[in-house]
């Protein structure tokens, strides 16, 4: 089959999101032709609380995605991310297994499994393992070893890890609706892999995705992903502030901040150096009855302690991974919270370093909608299960390249020339 159909959910605190991906051998780029974003329930800070509310959502949303795209979806890769998502770093050593020292496909396998081969507890489980660079016999900063000749083999890896529990309760869900797991992916890796170029990779950068109750983390040093964590707080923090701030309720709250965001792609963001910087949200039509609002106090006096509050933790945990000095190109924001008016300021202000919204790409096809930060991790998810299918294909075909150059004929006239000096 010369096409093969990806699909990514993203479960979030906020929304589920679903995005199906057409995988042809002709196109370079994947093509979206379905896509839904639905209500999230029974999601708390990345954890699952509620598997029924959890199954609910994500089957409205594949749905949806399924009638869009005129396809039955059986598999999927799933997104993972909230606290209880932690990073080692690990390394591991082997033996070049070939007489000739050529190192083949396959130590460069048993090498990453020996790295895999950490002490964990039992309640955690291992979703992703990637090679941040090899070592030949002393030789560091190899990004891929294979076909060089060398007598030992070593890698630095980094080890993500998350909740078996939660692992499990997402899989019951999806077995529940027959769809079949492909594999788990950390939200934020796969919006790395939406967002980030190679340059701001092999410079070092920080990718920040802001979802609705957690924020995920991932530290990229010299091409490589090299610290990742999430902290407890998002985007729903900076809405229910709002609404205590303004006296209305969540939905109202969340009215407000989504209209801060049009106002700020509208040019009306020099409204903030005013002194008397009322405007009207009347169009909103609150049920709190609230006609007019100061931006100076919502924005500097309500959201942006919260959001300077979220760069702190940010700051705390780039300190933690012992590479903060290695981050050149900054952070790129992305996810839902993105989208918060003043964002970009305030990391500035706190941080003082580059900042940029990250806006995922590389895909073609129905994007109109879907080219927004809060897409990230949907369309992340399915560039990284076309990186897994061309693994696989990868390995298929030196595969049939091995019977290929294996001659039966030949075989057995060595076999007739063996058995022919016994004859008398």
């Amino acid at each position: 089959m010369s096409e093969k159909i990806i699909c990514g959910i993203d479960i979030g605190s906020n929304k589920v999101c679903t995005i199906v991906g057409l995988l042809s051998q002709e196109e370079d780029e994947i093509r979206i032709i379905g896509y839904n974003q639905s209500q999230s329930r029974g999601v708390k800070k990345g954890l699952v609380v509620d598997i029924d509310e959890v199954a609910s959502s994500v089957e409205e949303s594949l749905e949806k995605a399924e009638r869009m795209a005129g396809h039955k979806i059986n598999r999927c890769f799933v997104s993972v991310g909230g606290p209880h998502v932690a990073s080692l770093n690990s390394h591991g050593i082997v033996a070049i297994s070939n007489p000739n020292g050529e190192i083949g496909e396959d130590d460069v396998a048993r090498v990453i499994e020996a790295a895999r081969a950490v002490s964990l507890s039992q309640t955690r489980e291992i979703i992703e393992v990637v090679a941040r660079d090899f070592i030949v016999d002393g030789q560091e900063g190899i990004k891929n070893p294979v076909g060089m000749s060398g007598v030992r083999l070593e890698v630095n890896t980094h080890i993500i890890t998350a909740s078996a529990t939660n692992l499990r309760n997402i899989n019951r869900c999806l077995t529940d609706l027959g769809i079949e797991n492909a594999g788990f992916v950390f939200s934020g890796l796969a919006s790395a892999e939406a967002v980030l170029t190679e340059t701001e990779k092999e410079l070092g950068v920080v990718l920040v995705d802001i979802g609705g109750g957690k924020t995920d983390i991932c530290l990229y040093v010299e091409g490589a992903l090299s610290y990742s964590s999430a902290i407890p707080v998002g985007a729903r923090n900076i809405t229910n502030d709002i609404a205590v701030g303004l006296r209305v309720s969540l939905d109202s709250a969340e009215k407000i901040k989504l209209y801060l965001n049009e106002i700020e792609k509208k040019g009306v963001s020099q409204w903030r150096k005013k002194t008397n910087d009322e405007f009207d949200i009347s169009s909103l039509n609150l049920p709190e009855g609230l006609k007019e609002i100061s931006l100076k106090t919502l924005t500097e006096g309500i959201m942006w302690p919260r959001l300077e509050e979220i760069y702190k933790l940010v700051f705390e945990e780039i300190e933690k991974s012992g590479f903060s000095e290695s981050i050149p190109s900054g952070l790129v924001i992305t996810g839902g919270g993105g989208l918060t008016f003043g964002i970009i300021e305030a990391g500035k202000k706190v941080l003082g370093l580059p900042i940029r919204l990250g806006m995922p790409g590389k895909v073609s096809g129905l994007v109109d909608e879907i080219i927004a930060p809060p897409y990230a991790t949907a369309i992340g998810l399915i560039l990284y299960g076309r990186k897994n299918i061309m693994t696989k294909e990868e390995g298929f075909r030196s595969f049939n390249r091995f019977f290929r150059d294996f001659s039966l004929n030949h075989s057995f006239e060595k076999l007739k020339s063996f058995f022919k000096q016994f004859i008398p």
